[in-house]
């Protein structure tokens, strides 16, 4: 730990389900998904700075800080702003990186909403949620910060109540590149589109037929590590890729199940049991 303090929450999120239902004519591809909060974090630290520099005191193996969307989130509210103060910003990385877990997005959404409490620069979660998403599409959702029916290009967010329940999350040994699978002549764009009404009335029934990630069959051509993580888990549970990979999960209704399941697992295989939270830990304080 580098800067003082117990620092600040970045929760994890899973994509329930991932249906690519077109794609605008700027490229960009029109989504459903679910996405829930999980408990897995990583915790963020940041210090004002009285000479308006964005430092990051925190080495990111693999991401500049040019690149690293923590930093450019500080610096797109100091601009936006017009706030003369600055920050020194710590990321402690808990989520894996490159997994669909949104870590990045989570990060940039934290920085966002405590540096407009400590700077005082009142913008609030509307205007942070459409400022956050020019840097990312899963900015918006984590201001909002509450489990959500999400559509459009992530920027059409409604709340949804989910039932309880306890993810073991399996964690590939590759990161996958996203702008190389939406890319991909393989994908899928035009998945019937659904409507909230089309969910069971429990909350929780992606897992029902018709729901999918259309991501997945993508990812699994090109990287057999996640395909090998998804066929393991799936002989023990209904299993799905997160985001555009690589993480792989299954929903439990207890933490024991999900460890039992865990334990399990091949020597090589590393995961994690995580918890269904329904709130951002920053929105409910």
């Amino acid at each position: 730990m580098l800067l003082p303090g117990p620092g600040y929450p970045a929760p994890a999120k899973l994509n329930l389900f991932l249906h690519v239902v077109g794609r605008r004519e700027d490229g960009y591809h029109l989504l459903q998904s679910v996405f829930t909060l999980i408990d897995r974090m990583d915790t963020v630290r940041l210090r004002p700075r009285d000479d308006g520099r964005i430092v990051r005191v925190s080495d990111l193996p693999g991401v500049a800080p040019a690149d690293d969307l923590a930093v450019r989130a500080a610096l797109m509210l100091q601009e936006a702003s017009g706030t003369a103060k600055g920050a020194d910003i710590e990321v402690e990385k808990h989520i894996p990186m490159g997994g669909g877990l949104g870590g990045g997005s989570s990060d940039a959404a934290t920085v966002l909403l405590v540096l407009d409490r400590l700077w005082g620069t009142g913008f609030g979660p509307e205007a942070l949620a459409e400022l956050g998403a020019a840097l990312g599409s899963d900015i918006p959702f984590f201001i909002h910060g509450s489990n959500a029916w999400v559509e459009g290009i992530g920027e059409k967010i409604t709340p949804i109540a989910l039932d309880p329940a306890w993810y073991l999350v399996l964690v590939p040994p590759v990161a996958v590149p996203t702008g190389v699978i939406f890319t991909d002549p393989e994908l899928t764009r035009d998945t019937e589109t659904l409507k909230m009404q089309d969910l069971s009335p429990r909350g929780l029934g992606v897992w029902d037929a018709g729901f999918h990630n259309d991501l997945e069959p993508v990812v699994l051509a090109r990287f057999p590590e996640v395909r090998e993580h998804l066929q393991w888990l799936a002989q023990h549970a209904k299993a799905r890729m997160t985001g555009s990979g690589a993480c792989i999960f299954a929903a439990f209704e207890s933490s024991e199940e999900a460890q039992r399941v865990l334990q399990l697992a091949p020597g090589p295989m590393q995961g994690f049991v995580a918890q269904g939270i329904s709130h951002h830990p920053l929105r409910v304080q």
